[in-house]
């Protein structure tokens, strides 16, 4: 167990440093419709995002998150607790986030506890709501869930790789090459409506924005 553990630890510190590296490098563009970072909100937001977009995110995170500013109280990343989400775990670590282990079928309601509680906390969520294991572009309700419950706003959160390599995984998982573009688009808040009974036709809602941006941003890459 501690072998195994420390090769993770290694394993993820050095993509952590891979990562820097190749991040440094990136041509990095920023639509904000959501003024997150222009007028950070005093509460916590749920960001949601598809799960091979995550590259970019981490980007987005490095250079732009407003850690300074008083209302925010950093990000904590949903992980899978699998062998992979170990290192991608510590790949967060390494790069300032927190995380959270827990997926649908493992640890979920343990998760949502953990969620919950670093919401009320202060702290920001980023969610890939497809993740760990997909389909591709299928939204869980986890996010919707937590947002209606919390009474906070989800905000979409779009990226496009205009040069990329797609791994061959369930998501096509996408890694930006060096000295390439990245766009990001953050979207105004979603309210999840605190009166719905059935969340079906608002994670429907939620779904069907990030899959019509996703299927654009893929199709010009």
């Amino acid at each position: 167990m501690g072998s195994r553990w420390n090769k993770q630890l290694l394993l993820a510190l050095l993509a952590a440093g891979l990562a820097r590296l190749v991040f440094a490098t990136i041509r990095l563009r920023i639509t904000d419709r959501s003024g997150f970072l222009t007028d950070p909100p005093e509460g916590p937001r749920i960001m949601v995002f598809w799960h091979n977009r995550i590259t970019a995110i981490a980007i987005g995170f490095l250079r732009h998150y407003p850690a300074a500013h008083p209302s925010r109280k950093g990000v904590s990343v949903l992980t899978s607790p699998s062998k992979d989400g170990d290192i991608l775990a510590g790949v967060m670590a390494n790069l300032g986030m927190g995380s959270v282990r827990g997926s649908s079928s493992r640890r979920g309601s343990t998760a949502i506890r953990e969620l919950t509680a670093l919401l009320e906390s202060g702290t920001d969520l980023a969610i890939t709501p497809d993740g760990p294991r997909g389909p591709k572009y299928s939204l869980g309700m986890g996010a919707v869930f937590l947002a209606q419950k919390m009474g906070i706003p989800i905000m979409p959160v779009h990226a496009r790789y205009h040069s990329a390599i797609r791994l061959k995984t369930w998501d096509h998982f996408a890694i930006p090459l060096p000295f390439s573009r990245v766009d990001i688009t953050m979207d105004p808040y979603l309210e999840v409506d605190p009166t719905a009974v059935d969340l079906e036709g608002e994670r429907l809602r939620l779904e069907q924005l990030l899959r019509d941006q996703a299927y654009r941003d893929d199709s010009a890459a």
